[in-house]
């Protein structure tokens, strides 16, 4: 589909703004329902986020437990995709299911209208009865504030920027971050350089035998307790657990795995501990998570201080026709999961339809019809 022209307003019941694997689940169900949709993708190809990951990254869960509904990701029970195998996959499940999407289109704004929502782009604008927003959280990597750091004259980057070990070598490297993002960089920097992995508290780690089925289903039980009404049954969320996949395993076996606690303040050629001891540090990697990237949304006015949006499960309170889908915990439990994401994109999906067909049948003319009749 060609994109619009740059003075034109197209209309369409329901456009969804991003098109990674958030907005390729929700994608499906609109297809199955019959909504007349659009994707509006910021990225010259198809794969989403997984396209700026880092190479070597592979899946804590299997093929089968990491695929979006109606299409098995190749590979079945045992094999644990690589970062190209998922942008393969991606790029494929886009094609099989004929997804409409426009790229490269960068949103710039959503305002509400009496009605709908008007997207505006670099391409043009929308008049759409529905968006959903599925933009992820990639282009918001989130950096802690540390005392001293606009002092510190080595390089820093975020594991969004992350690249590979290749560049490192024999450099002193900071990896800072407990999560399975943090021990995966590690377990790889820290076979070709002098690596030391700081983390807020000891790293949690799931049993050798375990690997990420184990975290959806967790995600699985705390929705299920909430649908009956039952406390949480993890209120840690779950998902605060180092898998051991291969690298991390190795970087065990080597005696490598091993983490020390934050420092105190960054000085010009590295980093102060608590104890007023220093190291020179010539790389600092941060892998300390992201935040939602819904700037396009701020002039809807609805966002909290903390960066996101209240919803009642996928809906923006605030905005009856506005939907995010695959931002986190707050939008869906494992719902930033290639297969959490299915149970957040149907319900999303059911959400729109109905509320289409609500607004349909509120028009002026089938109003005037029921009174004729």
């Amino acid at each position: 589909m060609s994109a619009p022209d740059a003075g034109s307003l197209r209309s369409v019941d329901t456009l969804i703004i991003g098109g990674g694997q958030s907005a390729l689940a929700t994608a499906y169900f609109l297809r199955r329902w019959q909504v007349d949709y659009v994707v509006l993708d910021d990225q010259a190809s198809s794969g989403g986020a997984w396209q700026r990951a880092w190479p070597s990254l592979q899946l804590f869960s299997p093929a089968q437990w990491s695929s979006l509904p109606g299409w098995p990701m190749p590979g079945g029970e045992r094999h644990y995709p690589t970062r190209d195998e998922v942008v393969t996959y991606l790029r494929a499940y886009e094609a099989r299911y004929g997804v409409p999407v426009q790229r490269p289109v960068k949103v710039t704004a959503v305002l509400a209208q009496s009605d709908g929502l008007r997207v505006q782009t670099d391409s043009g604008d929308w008049l759409a009865r529905t968006v959903v927003s599925a933009t992820g959280s990639w282009r918001s990597p989130y950096v802690p504030a540390y005392e001293g750091h606009t002092s510190f004259r080595g390089r820093q980057m975020h594991s969004a920027d992350y690249r590979g070990a290749h560049e490192l070598h024999g450099l002193r490297v900071l990896v800072v971050g407990g999560g399975n993002s943090g021990a995966q960089i590690y377990a790889e920097v820290s076979r070709v350089s002098e690596a030391t992995w700081v983390t807020l508290t000891p790293p949690s780690y799931l049993p050798d035998d375990v690997d990420g089925r184990v975290l959806f289903e967790r995600a699985t039980a705390r929705w299920q307790a909430a649908q009956r009404g039952l406390p949480d049954p993890y209120p840690d969320n779950g998902l605060g657990h180092i898998v051991m996949v291969p690298s991390v395993l190795a970087a065990r076996a080597r005696g490598d795995l091993h983490a020390v606690r934050p420092f105190a303040r960054f000085v010009e050629d590295g980093v102060m501990w608590p104890d007023g001891t220093q190291s020179r540090v010539d790389v600092v990697i941060w892998c300390t998570g992201f935040r939602p990237a819904l700037a396009h949304l701020d002039a809807l006015r609805i966002t909290d201080a903390d960066g996101r949006i209240r919803v009642s499960g996928t809906r923006a309170a605030a905005q009856p026709r506005l939907w995010l889908v695959g931002y986190g915990e707050w939008t869906g439990y494992a719902s930033a999961t290639l297969i959490g994401v299915t149970r957040s994109a149907r319900a999303t999906a059911q959400e729109v339809v109905a509320f289409l067909g609500e607004r349909e049948a509120e028009t002026p003319q089938n109003r005037e019809g029921g009174e004729a009749g």
